[in-house]
């Protein structure tokens, strides 16, 4: 099963500072066929204008994963952790049994990211939060794990569920290729550039919801940038 989810149907909340769209039911968006893809709950697309951001604001029992896509992100929390990760990178906070956070934009220009939620498998345990950078050159033509709680995906972010977040980037005219597991979950969606997938056509920052699939072939009709979470 491919279920290609035009950009144009996701849930739109525009607050001037941030204009987001919404994959899954979020905030004031519900809709009760999206409220999650296996483990996945939440995938906002948001856009954030230069020197604005979220303030604190408490999170529990989550794994939060923000993709960058332009611009870069500064983190502070409650655990002293602090940070900017850059287009391109990845950071990962396990919220576990609490912890308080914010999110700004600090620089002179907006800034584009994903931010991808993920329940857990068990609930509590201590909070944490970490980064990496990956650049693209690395995952030309291939899927590279950025974040995972899988076994064997040791060089990647780790996060407390049985998914995985990974990326690649495509060039025109080029295919790329993931093998699914049984009664697993995939959400993919194209960062920028037009794909076909497994014959299907789909625009950029459209979301594919996949299962029941063994073999995703993405091909690039314009130069791609993939992301996609595997979860049960």
């Amino acid at each position: 099963m491919i279920d290609i989810r035009k950009f144009d149907t996701l849930g739109h909340a525009n607050h001037g500072w941030l204009d987001a769209r919404h994959h899954f039911s979020f905030a004031g968006y519900h809709d009760p066929d999206r409220m999650g893809w296996g483990a996945l709950r939440v995938w906002n697309d948001d856009a954030i204008g230069a020197q604005a951001g979220f303030p604190p604001h408490p999170h529990r029992d989550m794994e939060i994963i923000t993709y960058v896509r332009t611009g870069a992100i500064s983190h502070r929390d409650s655990m002293g952790n602090s940070g900017r990760t850059a287009a391109g990178d990845v950071q990962v906070m396990s919220a576990g049994t609490g912890v308080t956070h914010s999110e700004f934009n600090l620089e002179d220009e907006e800034t584009t990211l994903f931010q991808i939620w993920i329940i857990p498998d068990r609930d509590g345990g201590n909070p944490g939060w970490g980064q990496r950078e990956f650049p693209q050159a690395d995952r030309s033509g291939r899927f590279v794990t950025l974040a995972s709680g899988i076994e064997g995906d040791d060089d990647a972010l780790p996060i407390r569920a049985d998914a995985r977040v990974a990326a690649a980037t495509v060039t025109a005219g080029s295919r790329v290729a993931y093998d699914l597991g049984a009664g697993r979950h995939a959400y993919l969606v194209a960062a920028k550039g037009r794909i076909r997938i497994n014959g299907q056509d789909a625009d950029p920052r459209d979301g594919i919801a996949i299962r029941d699939v063994a073999t995703i072939e993405v091909e690039a009709l314009d130069d791609a940038e993939l992301v996609l979470v595997d979860s049960l």
